[in-house]
C-alpha cells in the first residue's frame, strides 16, 4: 500500500500544478522511487491511493510495467493515513502488507532497508513492524515525536521534547490489514491510535535501517537530498 494522496501542502509551490507523488528528486519522481525500492524487494502489486490531480497520477502510473499498479480512488475525500488503508482493504487483501510513504528516500548503506523489514518480520510476535532511523541518521528528523524501543523491538511512541526519542519512523513498515478491523469502516482517521493500542500488548515493534534517511517534505528538503544524491553519483 502506498500512500500518495495527500495534498502536499509544504512542498508548495512544486505542487500548485502536480501531486507530491510526482515532484521529482535527482531527476525521478517520488513514486516512482518508492515503487522501485519496493521491486526491488519483491513487490509484484501494488495499492496506490489517489486525491490531488488524480489523473495525472493515474496516467503517470499506468506507464509502470514492472508491477501490477492498483488506484484506490480518494477523489472525493482525503482519508488520512489509517482511512486510506481501510479504503482500500478490498485491493489489499488479508495477508500482512508493506505500507509506504512516497516522502523517504535514502542512501544505501549496509543491509537494503526493505531486507531487513523482511528479515525482522515475526507475524507471531507482532502485529506492526515499522522501519526506523536512529535520530542523527537522517535529513529531516522534526521535533520530538518518535519512539523508544526495548531489547526485544517492541516500541513506545512519543511526543515529548523530554526525554528525547532515539529513534523516527520513515514512513515505511509491514502491517496486518486485520489490526483496522476495529476502526471506522469509512471515513477518514490516523493510524496513531491503532499504533498505541498495539503498544499496549507489545504488538508494535521497529526495525532500524542501516541506510541514511531523507525526509523529502518541502522545497528545501527536496534540494537537500538532491545535493546529498548528487554526492553519491558514481
Amino acid at each position: 500500500m502506498v500512500l500518495a494522496a495527500g495534498l502536499g501542502t509544504r512542498m508548495r509551490p512544486l505542487t500548485d500544478s502536480r501531486p507530491k507523488a510526482l515532484v521529482e528528486v535527482g531527476g525521478r519522481t517520488l513514486i516512482d522511487r518508492v515503487l522501485d525500492e519496493l521491486v526491488a524487494a519483491g513487490v509484484t502489486r501494488a495499492v496506490v491511493n489517489v486525491h490531488h490531480f488524480a489523473d495525472r497520477m493515474e496516467a503517470h502510473l499506468a506507464k509502470r510495467t514492472d508491477l501490477e499498479v492498483l488506484i484506490s480512488d480518494e477523489r472525493a475525500q482525503l482519508l488520512d493515513s489509517g482511512g486510506g488503508i481501510q479504503h482500500a482493504r478490498h485491493l489489499l487483501g488479508e495477508d500482512p502488507i508493506f505500507v509506504a510513504n512516497i516522502d523517504s528516500l535514502w542512501l544505501a548503506e549496509g543491509e537494503p532497508p526493505m531486507e531487513t523489514l523482511k528479515r525482522l518480520w515475526d507475524p507471531a510476535a507482532m502485529d506492526i513492524l515499522l522501519l526506523l532511523v536512529k535520530r542523527g541518521h537522517g535529513l529531516g528528523f522534526e521535533g520530538p515525536n518518535g519512539f523508544f524501543m526495548d531489547a526485544d523491538g517492541r516500541l513506545t511512541h512519543s511526543v515529548e521534547a523530554e526525554p528525547p526519542t532515539p529513534y523516527a519512523n520513515i514512513g515505511f513498515g509491514v502491517l496486518k490489514p486485520q489490526v483496522l478491523d476495529a476502526s471506522p469502516k469509512t471515513g477518514p482517521f490516523s493510524i496513531l491510535p491503532v499504533w498505541h493500542e498495539l503498544q499496549k500488548t507489545g504488538r508494535l515493534h521497529g526495525a532500524v535501517m542501516d541506510a541514511f534517511w531523507m525526509h523529502v517534505g518541502d522545497p528545501a528538503a527536496r534540494d537537500a537530498a538532491e545535493q546529498r544524491l548528487g554526492q553519491r553519483l558514481p
